[in-house]
């Protein structure tokens, strides 16, 4: 073969590689992530600033100490509901419960406020045969697009009926750090930390701490020095006194629940992808305890809506006595520690997050 052919074969070579080179650099030029295409989330998926107690993740510096959780004879869900207010529906007044349980709906005091909400919205009274008495915590994003206006037990008996709840106050800006609300026995969100429609089930992980709720019988302490609760709570159950029969005085209403950095699904011998994935949120993040579950239960808090799924795609209930993803929630709930240098000064313990904080709200 002639060297001329040799070199021009070589530089027809260069020339598609060339070529080749400025194509690609054109592409990624085009792609590359810019300012107006930064990683946003929506504000009512996913609420609150990234340093909210319920999106900081758990830090380097978390103190560990044994939280002694036994397993319970339930894994419960605490189902909660959220709306965001179309101003176009009919207001209707809101009005405290008439009773805890059977005949909610039955309240005259006026909770000094009118919710537009749909004629067709029915949560129903609490039940006496059998007794169930849901919390039915719930927030509501207002026509302003930042204020929440939570209450619990929420009840509408009757379409086009009056609302029924007691009314968190002061009301609590998205955008904040959204600590309060509607979970009376601690004074804690109704919208923080609740599992979202999707989360168990898409391939994503869980982005925020959870919250549960143990049997205060058994597992809250309770004593003057120590009335039942820690930041971020603001109080116990007006029972505490009498009821809270616990043992650890780190285990109260606000503790922030976690599972220590040394476990992992493997040694824990997960199976289910639920499971898993509340192990790394558990992990990652952490549980605040948020009420009382009321009897040898486990409770999750979730938006109402989230068993329906769960059971769709995966073929058995979030709730349950018995089954594989009942033991393996109850091998968490038995790995969680507290951690206790949790503080307004240190959330998650302090130091290096486990994971990125939470992207800035796009709306």
């Amino acid at each position: 073969m002639s060297i001329f052919v040799i070199l021009s074969n070589r530089r027809q070579l260069l020339r598609l590689l060339v070529i080749v080179i400025s194509i690609v650099v054109t592409l990624s030029l085009h792609y590359s992530p810019t300012s107006s295409q930064t990683v946003t989330r929506d504000k009512f998926l996913w609420p609150f600033s990234s340093k909210s107690p319920w999106n900081m993740p758990i830090g380097s510096n978390a103190r560990y100490i044994r939280a002694n959780i036994e397993k319970a004879q339930n894994i419960g869900i605490d189902e909660e509901y959220f709306y965001k207010i179309n101003p176009n529906n009919p207001l209707r007044p809101v009005y405290a419960p008439g009773a805890w349980g059977q005949g909610r709906c039955t309240g005259t005091q006026s909770m000094n406020i009118y919710l537009p909400i749909p004629d067709t919205l029915i949560i129903p009274d609490a039940t006496q045969y059998p007794y169930y008495t849901p919390n039915n915590a719930s927030a509501f994003l207002m026509p302003d697009g930042k204020t929440l206006v939570q209450l619990e037990p929420l009840t509408r008996c009757q379409k086009g009926g009056s609302i029924y709840g007691w009314r968190y106050y002061p009301d609590v800006n998205i955008y904040g750090e959204g600590i309060g609300g509607a979970h009376f026995g601690s004074g804690l969100s109704s919208i923080g930390g609740s599992i979202r429609k999707g989360e168990l089930t898409n391939n994503q992980p869980i982005r925020h701490a959870l919250k549960v709720l143990l049997w205060a019988k058994k597992y809250l302490y309770y004593t003057n020095s120590i009335p039942g609760y820690r930041w971020p709570a603001n109080r116990a159950d007006n029972y505490a006194a009498r009821v809270y029969g616990g043992k650890n005085p780190a285990l109260v209403q606000g503790t922030l629940l976690a599972i220590a950095p040394t476990l992992s699904p493997y040694t824990l011998n997960l199976q289910t992808p639920a499971a898993k994935k509340i192990f790394h949120a558990l992990q990652d993040y952490g549980a605040y305890v948020v009420d009382d579950s009321a009897w040898d239960s486990h409770d999750i808090a979730v938006e109402q809506g989230v068993n329906k799924e769960f059971r769709q795609i995966y073929g058995y209930d979030l709730n349950d006595k018995s089954g594989k993803f009942y033991e393996e929630l109850m091998r968490l709930f038995q790995t969680l520690s507290i951690v206790d240098n949790n503080s307004s000064n240190s959330i998650g313990g302090g130091g290096i997050p486990r994971v990125a904080l939470a992207p800035p709200i796009g709306n």
